[in-house]
């Protein structure tokens, strides 16, 4: 199957006073072209480190100290910062995971999507409006004529995060990060960002790289799932394959752990309780079966 995107061995780490901490160790995953990719794990895990790290947004102290992230066959860690604006946005765009936060509250939300065709599809003036307002209105948001000319601040929650995934697809990319996409949003809310990215998906015939913690979501969304523990990937395989048949004691927690409407009433919910032996946490990424990947002696 033809790769959009390859990550190999891709190793990155934050050198502080107090030492170094290895974030991303040894991650290895690819996405084909329309392919919805599920990063799953707690929070802490290295979920968001590996996307910044696919888009080189690693600041200080942080690094990328190895590995390879190939663009259809181009290695982007040889690339230049002028080259990497360029693919950033256009053809890699990334949904961030807080939108109070990622919106410029000093800017409206349609002059951030004309910056962004601005950029990358030459559009200014009025055609750059209109652009706005056809990505607002191509994301459910109701009035854009009007919306176009808010600020963060005066959209409610769900509106927001519409308007990110606006300005993430204004530049139509192949390849979509969307980062905790629901995260703080009722459930309303929730499943209509779900809708709309599974819509947009069809439409545009996208990749996604969904990073998230909640398996509920992944079972709605994925094509196949990656399960991050510890800055590793201990198992990959098709979502079938991670719901019916988890191979690792990490995933298996983590699935027992999901309210069902089997749940006892009052008692508590399970927790992860997996922790990695000395041996376990060197042992490599080995296939399974087809497809199906995971760091345990089986």
């Amino acid at each position: 199957m033809e790769k959009l995107l390859e990550v190999k061995n891709l190793q990155t780490q934050f050198f502080t006073e107090d030492g170094t901490i290895t974030a991303v160790d040894d991650v290895s995953f690819d996405i084909a072209p329309a392919e919805v990719l599920g990063l799953v794990g707690e929070s802490g895990c290295g979920k968001s480190v590996t996307s910044l790290s696919v888009l080189r947004l690693i600041s200080n102290p942080g690094k990328i100290t190895s590995g390879e992230i190939s663009w259809k066959g181009d290695n982007l860690l040889q690339h230049s910062e002028k080259q990497m604006r360029a693919i950033r946005g256009n053809d890699i765009a990334m949904i961030f995971q807080e939108p109070m936060t990622s919106l410029d509250p000093l800017y409206t939300v349609g002059n951030q999507i004309v910056e962004a065709v601005s950029l990358h599809q030459n559009l200014y003036g009025k055609a750059a409006r209109e652009k706005a307002i056809e990505a607002l209105r191509d994301v459910g948001i109701p009035e854009p004529e009007n919306r176009v000319d808010s600020y963060p601040h005066q959209l409610s929650g769900g509106m927001r995060q519409r308007a990110m995934i606006a300005i993430a697809l204004s530049c139509n990319p192949e390849l979509l990060i969307a980062d905790e996409p629901t995260t703080a949003l009722d459930v309303t809310v929730q499943a209509k960002v779900l809708d709309l990215l599974k819509k947009l998906r069809k439409e545009r015939q996208m990749a996604i790289l969904l990073i998230t913690h909640n398996m509920g979501l992944v079972a709605e969304m994925c094509d196949r799932v990656a399960v991050m523990h510890s800055g590793k990937i201990v198992e990959m395989a098709s979502v079938q394959g991670i719901f019916q048949n988890p191979r690792h004691p990490y995933t298996r927690d983590l699935l027992k752990s999901i309210p069902t409407l089997e749940s006892v009433p009052k008692q508590p919910l399970a927790t992860v309780t997996w922790e990695p032996s000395a041996a376990e946490g060197v042992l490599p990424l080995a296939q399974i079966s087809d497809g199906h990947f995971a760091r345990v002696a089986v």
